[in-house]
Protein backbone atom coordinates (compact mmCIF):
# COMPACT_ATOMS: atom_id res chain seq x y z
CA UNK A 1 0.00 0.00 0.00
CA UNK A 2 1.20 3.49 -1.51
CA UNK A 3 1.03 6.64 1.20
CA UNK A 4 2.14 9.43 -0.97
CA UNK A 5 3.68 12.92 1.19
CA UNK A 6 0.53 14.81 -0.29
CA UNK A 7 -3.26 14.15 0.16
CA UNK A 8 -2.44 12.37 -3.51
CA UNK A 9 -0.40 12.17 -6.30
CA UNK A 10 -0.31 14.16 -9.35
CA UNK A 11 -1.57 12.60 -12.69
CA UNK A 12 1.97 12.84 -13.32
CA UNK A 13 2.87 11.11 -10.17
CA UNK A 14 0.42 8.98 -10.63
CA UNK A 15 1.43 7.82 -14.61
CA UNK A 16 5.09 7.04 -13.16
CA UNK A 17 4.59 5.11 -10.11
CA UNK A 18 1.85 2.91 -12.82
CA UNK A 19 4.47 2.78 -15.12
CA UNK A 20 6.60 0.99 -12.48
CA UNK A 21 4.31 -1.67 -11.15
CA UNK A 22 2.94 -2.41 -14.44
CA UNK A 23 6.68 -3.80 -15.49
CA UNK A 24 6.17 -6.06 -12.81
CA UNK A 25 2.76 -6.96 -14.13
CA UNK A 26 0.82 -5.54 -11.11
CA UNK A 27 -2.31 -2.26 -10.77
CA UNK A 28 -2.72 0.31 -8.70
CA UNK A 29 -5.80 1.02 -7.41
CA UNK A 30 -6.56 4.49 -5.63
CA UNK A 31 -9.03 4.28 -2.38
CA UNK A 32 -9.92 7.80 -1.56
CA UNK A 33 -10.37 8.25 1.99
CA UNK A 34 -11.36 11.15 4.50
CA UNK A 35 -7.51 12.46 5.36
CA UNK A 36 -5.88 11.15 2.19
CA UNK A 37 -5.85 9.12 -0.98
CA UNK A 38 -3.21 5.96 -0.63
CA UNK A 39 -2.62 3.35 -3.77
CA UNK A 40 -3.20 -0.19 -3.38
CA UNK A 41 -0.69 -2.75 -5.07
CA UNK A 42 -2.95 -5.13 -7.00
CA UNK A 43 -0.79 -8.54 -7.51
CA UNK A 44 2.26 -10.08 -6.46
CA UNK A 45 4.15 -7.26 -3.99
CA UNK A 46 6.83 -9.74 -3.03
CA UNK A 47 9.17 -7.71 -6.18
CA UNK A 48 11.81 -6.14 -3.50
CA UNK A 49 13.20 -3.97 -6.79
CA UNK A 50 9.50 -2.77 -7.73
CA UNK A 51 8.99 -1.67 -3.98
CA UNK A 52 13.06 -0.09 -4.09
CA UNK A 53 11.91 2.37 -7.44
CA UNK A 54 8.84 3.19 -5.50
CA UNK A 55 10.15 4.24 -2.56
CA UNK A 56 12.90 6.29 -3.82
CA UNK A 57 10.80 8.52 -5.62
CA UNK A 58 10.53 11.73 -3.78
CA UNK A 59 6.98 12.21 -3.76
CA UNK A 60 6.46 8.81 -1.75
CA UNK A 61 6.14 8.80 2.22
CA UNK A 62 6.76 5.01 2.67
CA UNK A 63 5.08 1.33 1.32
CA UNK A 64 2.99 -0.05 4.48
CA UNK A 65 3.75 -3.97 4.02
CA UNK A 66 1.02 -5.36 6.07
CA UNK A 67 1.26 -9.37 5.21
CA UNK A 68 -2.50 -9.89 6.29
CA UNK A 69 -5.07 -11.52 3.06
CA UNK A 70 -7.07 -7.96 3.88
CA UNK A 71 -4.32 -5.19 3.49
CA UNK A 72 -6.43 -2.38 3.64
CA UNK A 73 -9.33 -3.50 6.18
CA UNK A 74 -6.61 -4.58 8.74
CA UNK A 75 -5.91 -2.11 12.06
CA UNK A 76 -2.98 -1.50 10.95
CA UNK A 77 -3.67 0.44 7.37
CA UNK A 78 -3.52 3.65 6.82
CA UNK A 79 -7.26 3.52 6.51
CA UNK A 80 -7.50 3.21 9.77
CA UNK A 81 -7.31 7.10 9.95
CA UNK A 82 -10.48 7.04 7.79
CA UNK A 83 -14.11 7.93 9.05
CA UNK A 84 -17.09 7.38 7.66
CA UNK A 85 -20.03 9.15 8.04
CA UNK A 86 -23.67 8.80 7.19
CA UNK A 87 -26.26 11.09 7.18
CA UNK A 88 -25.19 13.34 10.54
CA UNK A 89 -23.15 10.75 12.27
CA UNK A 90 -19.38 10.12 12.02
CA UNK A 91 -19.09 6.41 12.77
CA UNK A 92 -17.42 5.16 16.05
CA UNK A 93 -17.82 8.94 17.12
CA UNK A 94 -21.19 7.88 18.76
CA UNK A 95 -23.04 4.90 17.77
CA UNK A 96 -25.42 4.55 14.96
CA UNK A 97 -28.66 3.55 14.64
CA UNK A 98 -30.74 1.68 11.69
CA UNK A 99 -33.97 0.55 12.29
CA UNK A 100 -37.61 -0.16 9.81
CA UNK A 101 -39.35 -2.78 8.06
CA UNK A 102 -37.30 -6.16 6.74
CA UNK A 103 -39.63 -5.69 3.57
CA UNK A 104 -41.81 -3.00 1.89
CA UNK A 105 -45.57 -3.71 0.85
CA UNK A 106 -45.75 -2.27 -2.32
CA UNK A 107 -49.08 -2.37 -1.76
CA UNK A 108 -49.37 -0.60 1.09
CA UNK A 109 -46.87 2.56 1.09
CA UNK A 110 -48.60 4.25 3.80
CA UNK A 111 -47.35 1.33 6.54
CA UNK A 112 -43.81 2.15 5.75
CA UNK A 113 -44.09 5.75 6.01
CA UNK A 114 -45.79 5.78 8.96
CA UNK A 115 -43.35 3.48 10.31
CA UNK A 116 -39.95 5.40 8.87
CA UNK A 117 -41.60 8.84 10.90
CA UNK A 118 -42.19 6.50 14.13
CA UNK A 119 -38.20 5.34 13.79
CA UNK A 120 -37.38 8.72 13.40
CA UNK A 121 -38.62 9.69 16.60
CA UNK A 122 -37.64 7.24 18.54
CA UNK A 123 -33.92 8.25 17.52
CA UNK A 124 -32.75 5.94 14.66
CA UNK A 125 -30.29 7.89 12.21
CA UNK A 126 -30.68 5.83 8.81
CA UNK A 127 -34.27 4.10 7.59
CA UNK A 128 -33.99 0.39 6.52
CA UNK A 129 -36.23 -1.22 4.42
CA UNK A 130 -36.07 -3.97 2.06
CA UNK A 131 -36.89 -3.57 -1.81
CA UNK A 132 -35.81 -7.24 -2.61
CA UNK A 133 -35.36 -10.06 -0.65
CA UNK A 134 -33.33 -13.43 -0.97
CA UNK A 135 -35.62 -16.44 -0.32
CA UNK A 136 -35.26 -19.60 0.44
CA UNK A 137 -38.81 -20.38 -0.83
CA UNK A 138 -38.65 -19.91 -4.78
CA UNK A 139 -42.77 -18.85 -4.13
CA UNK A 140 -42.21 -16.69 -1.50
CA UNK A 141 -42.45 -12.81 -1.97
CA UNK A 142 -39.31 -11.98 -3.60
CA UNK A 143 -40.12 -8.24 -3.49
CA UNK A 144 -40.76 -5.59 -5.91
CA UNK A 145 -38.88 -3.11 -8.29
CA UNK A 146 -41.39 -0.28 -7.33
CA UNK A 147 -40.86 -0.64 -3.60
CA UNK A 148 -37.62 1.57 -4.13
CA UNK A 149 -39.90 4.80 -4.87
CA UNK A 150 -41.31 4.17 -1.33
CA UNK A 151 -37.94 4.09 0.42
CA UNK A 152 -36.89 6.79 -1.65
CA UNK A 153 -40.26 8.77 -0.69
CA UNK A 154 -39.49 8.03 2.61
CA UNK A 155 -35.92 9.66 2.43
CA UNK A 156 -37.34 12.90 1.42
CA UNK A 157 -40.32 12.96 3.63
CA UNK A 158 -38.11 12.45 6.73
CA UNK A 159 -35.17 13.66 5.62
CA UNK A 160 -32.76 10.30 6.88
CA UNK A 161 -30.18 8.07 4.76
CA UNK A 162 -31.78 4.75 3.75
CA UNK A 163 -30.42 0.96 3.30
CA UNK A 164 -31.66 -1.67 1.21
CA UNK A 165 -29.82 -4.77 0.06
CA UNK A 166 -29.16 -5.55 -3.46
CA UNK A 167 -28.33 -9.19 -4.78
CA UNK A 168 -27.05 -8.56 -8.16
CA UNK A 169 -25.48 -5.53 -10.54
CA UNK A 170 -28.65 -4.86 -12.09
CA UNK A 171 -30.30 -3.18 -8.30
CA UNK A 172 -27.21 -2.37 -7.36
CA UNK A 173 -27.35 0.65 -10.76
CA UNK A 174 -31.11 0.81 -9.28
CA UNK A 175 -29.94 2.07 -6.21
CA UNK A 176 -27.05 3.99 -7.21
CA UNK A 177 -29.17 5.80 -9.50
CA UNK A 178 -31.86 6.66 -7.13
CA UNK A 179 -29.41 8.02 -4.56
CA UNK A 180 -29.85 5.51 -1.59
CA UNK A 181 -27.06 6.34 0.96
CA UNK A 182 -26.73 2.77 2.11
CA UNK A 183 -26.18 -0.33 0.70
CA UNK A 184 -26.54 -3.74 2.39
CA UNK A 185 -25.34 -7.07 1.23
CA UNK A 186 -26.73 -10.20 3.27
CA UNK A 187 -25.23 -13.21 4.31
CA UNK A 188 -26.10 -15.39 1.22
CA UNK A 189 -24.22 -12.66 -0.91
CA UNK A 190 -21.23 -12.37 1.93
CA UNK A 191 -19.25 -14.29 -0.38
CA UNK A 192 -20.54 -13.43 -3.84
CA UNK A 193 -16.78 -11.68 -4.91
CA UNK A 194 -17.85 -10.71 -8.40
CA UNK A 195 -20.66 -8.27 -6.98
CA UNK A 196 -18.64 -6.99 -4.07
CA UNK A 197 -16.36 -6.16 -6.87
CA UNK A 198 -18.76 -4.36 -8.55
CA UNK A 199 -19.88 -2.59 -5.57
CA UNK A 200 -16.80 -1.08 -4.37
CA UNK A 201 -15.75 -0.17 -8.37
CA UNK A 202 -19.08 1.28 -8.83
CA UNK A 203 -19.51 3.24 -5.27
CA UNK A 204 -15.88 4.86 -5.73
CA UNK A 205 -15.56 8.41 -5.19
CA UNK A 206 -18.81 8.48 -3.53
CA UNK A 207 -20.19 8.93 -0.25
CA UNK A 208 -22.44 5.90 -0.52
CA UNK A 209 -21.67 3.09 2.87
CA UNK A 210 -21.80 -1.09 2.45
CA UNK A 211 -22.95 -2.56 5.01
CA UNK A 212 -21.81 -6.14 4.62
CA UNK A 213 -23.35 -8.90 6.58
CA UNK A 214 -21.42 -11.61 8.26
CA UNK A 215 -21.90 -15.30 5.62
CA UNK A 216 -24.70 -17.21 7.16
CA UNK A 217 -22.38 -20.71 7.65
CA UNK A 218 -20.70 -19.80 10.57
CA UNK A 219 -17.61 -17.62 8.30
CA UNK A 220 -14.36 -17.50 9.90
CA UNK A 221 -13.63 -13.87 10.79
CA UNK A 222 -10.65 -13.59 8.64
CA UNK A 223 -13.34 -14.33 5.80
CA UNK A 224 -15.69 -12.14 7.18
CA UNK A 225 -12.72 -9.04 6.73
CA UNK A 226 -11.61 -10.56 3.48
CA UNK A 227 -14.80 -10.22 2.04
CA UNK A 228 -14.88 -6.13 2.90
CA UNK A 229 -11.17 -6.34 0.95
CA UNK A 230 -12.60 -6.60 -2.18
CA UNK A 231 -15.17 -3.43 -1.74
CA UNK A 232 -12.23 -1.18 -0.40
CA UNK A 233 -10.03 -2.76 -3.12
CA UNK A 234 -13.16 -2.04 -5.88
CA UNK A 235 -12.26 1.72 -4.64
CA UNK A 236 -14.65 2.26 -1.93
CA UNK A 237 -13.66 2.49 1.89
CA UNK A 238 -17.03 3.22 3.66
CA UNK A 239 -17.40 -0.19 4.85
CA UNK A 240 -18.60 -1.61 7.80
CA UNK A 241 -19.18 -4.96 9.44
CA UNK A 242 -22.49 -6.69 10.54
CA UNK A 243 -22.90 -9.88 12.16
CA UNK A 244 -25.81 -11.23 12.42
CA UNK A 245 -26.20 -14.64 13.71
CA UNK A 246 -24.53 -17.86 12.14
CA UNK A 247 -24.96 -21.50 11.46
CA UNK A 248 -25.82 -23.76 12.66
CA UNK A 249 -28.80 -22.40 14.66
CA UNK A 250 -28.75 -22.18 18.42
CA UNK A 251 -31.60 -23.92 20.05
CA UNK A 252 -34.72 -21.08 20.34
CA UNK A 253 -32.94 -18.59 18.25
CA UNK A 254 -33.25 -17.99 14.66
CA UNK A 255 -30.00 -18.71 14.24
CA UNK A 256 -26.17 -18.63 16.78
CA UNK A 257 -26.08 -15.13 17.90
CA UNK A 258 -22.63 -13.75 17.52
CA UNK A 259 -22.38 -10.39 18.70
CA UNK A 260 -19.34 -11.23 20.75
CA UNK A 261 -17.48 -11.57 17.37
CA UNK A 262 -17.06 -7.47 17.67
CA UNK A 263 -14.25 -7.87 19.73
CA UNK A 264 -12.47 -10.28 17.54
CA UNK A 265 -13.33 -8.21 14.59
CA UNK A 266 -12.03 -5.16 15.96
CA UNK A 267 -8.84 -6.63 17.22
CA UNK A 268 -7.85 -6.82 13.68
CA UNK A 269 -9.99 -4.28 11.22
CA UNK A 270 -10.56 -0.71 11.50
CA UNK A 271 -14.25 -1.18 10.15
CA UNK A 272 -17.01 -0.13 12.41
CA UNK A 273 -19.45 -2.99 13.33
CA UNK A 274 -23.20 -2.67 12.59
CA UNK A 275 -24.78 -5.62 14.61
CA UNK A 276 -28.07 -6.70 13.19
CA UNK A 277 -29.82 -8.44 16.88
CA UNK A 278 -33.10 -9.50 15.05
CA UNK A 279 -31.65 -12.19 12.47
CA UNK A 280 -29.28 -13.05 15.35
CA UNK A 281 -32.00 -13.88 17.17
CA UNK A 282 -35.33 -14.36 15.17
CA UNK A 283 -37.60 -13.19 17.41
CA UNK A 284 -39.10 -9.41 19.00
CA UNK A 285 -38.81 -10.28 22.77
CA UNK A 286 -35.61 -11.43 22.34
CA UNK A 287 -33.79 -8.57 20.11
CA UNK A 288 -33.47 -6.19 23.22
CA UNK A 289 -30.88 -7.90 25.33
CA UNK A 290 -29.12 -9.11 21.91
CA UNK A 291 -28.80 -5.74 21.07
CA UNK A 292 -27.62 -4.13 24.34
CA UNK A 293 -25.14 -7.56 24.57
CA UNK A 294 -24.17 -6.27 21.07
CA UNK A 295 -23.11 -2.61 22.44
CA UNK A 296 -21.29 -4.39 25.39
CA UNK A 297 -18.94 -6.46 22.86
CA UNK A 298 -18.14 -3.16 21.25
CA UNK A 299 -20.30 -2.41 17.78
CA UNK A 300 -20.52 0.77 16.98
CA UNK A 301 -24.54 0.50 15.97
CA UNK A 302 -27.34 -1.48 15.56
CA UNK A 303 -29.56 -2.34 12.58
CA UNK A 304 -33.02 -3.64 14.24
CA UNK A 305 -36.04 -4.88 12.56
CA UNK A 306 -39.40 -2.08 13.47
CA UNK A 307 -42.61 -1.68 12.58
CA UNK A 308 -45.30 -0.02 13.29
CA UNK A 309 -47.80 -2.76 13.16
CA UNK A 310 -45.93 -5.89 12.72
CA UNK A 311 -48.43 -8.10 12.63
CA UNK A 312 -49.26 -6.74 9.40
CA UNK A 313 -45.50 -7.03 8.09
CA UNK A 314 -43.77 -8.84 5.11
CA UNK A 315 -40.83 -10.88 5.49
CA UNK A 316 -40.05 -11.20 8.72
CA UNK A 317 -41.43 -8.45 10.59
CA UNK A 318 -44.16 -10.42 12.13
CA UNK A 319 -41.80 -12.75 13.93
CA UNK A 320 -39.00 -10.09 14.83
CA UNK A 321 -39.94 -6.65 14.09
CA UNK A 322 -39.75 -4.58 17.43
CA UNK A 323 -42.34 -1.91 17.54
CA UNK A 324 -41.10 1.97 17.85
CA UNK A 325 -41.99 2.37 21.49
CA UNK A 326 -39.84 -0.31 22.43
CA UNK A 327 -37.19 0.89 19.75
CA UNK A 328 -37.23 4.43 21.82
CA UNK A 329 -35.92 2.51 25.32
CA UNK A 330 -33.43 0.53 23.26
CA UNK A 331 -31.58 3.16 21.78
CA UNK A 332 -31.71 5.10 25.46
CA UNK A 333 -30.30 1.94 26.90
CA UNK A 334 -27.80 1.41 23.92
CA UNK A 335 -26.29 5.03 24.66
CA UNK A 336 -26.17 4.51 28.32
CA UNK A 337 -24.06 0.86 27.03
CA UNK A 338 -21.63 3.14 24.63
CA UNK A 339 -21.02 5.57 27.01
CA UNK A 340 -20.03 2.82 29.20
CA UNK A 341 -18.15 1.18 26.89
CA UNK A 342 -15.76 4.85 26.00
CA UNK A 343 -15.24 5.05 29.25
CA UNK A 344 -13.83 1.74 30.08
CA UNK A 345 -11.36 2.20 27.48
CA UNK A 346 -10.26 5.57 28.72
Amino acid sequence: MILPKEDKLSDLQLKEVEEIVHSFGCEIQAIVGTQRTIYAILGDERHELMMNRIEGLPYIDRIDRIQTPFKLMDIRSDLARHRIKIGKITLKEEPLFIAGHCTIDPKNKNLFLETSFAVKEAGAHVIRGGVWKPRTNPHSFQGDDSSLEILMEAANATGLPVITEVMDEDQLDMVLSAGVDMIQVGARNALNYSLLKKIGHKTTGKSVVVLLKRSIHMGPIHEFISAAEYIAAGGNPNITLCPRGTLPTLDGYRNHPDESSAQLLKERTWAPIITDPSHSVGKAAYVPAAALAAMAYGSDGLIVETHVHPSKGMGDDPKQAIKPDVLKQLITDARLVWKMKSRAHL
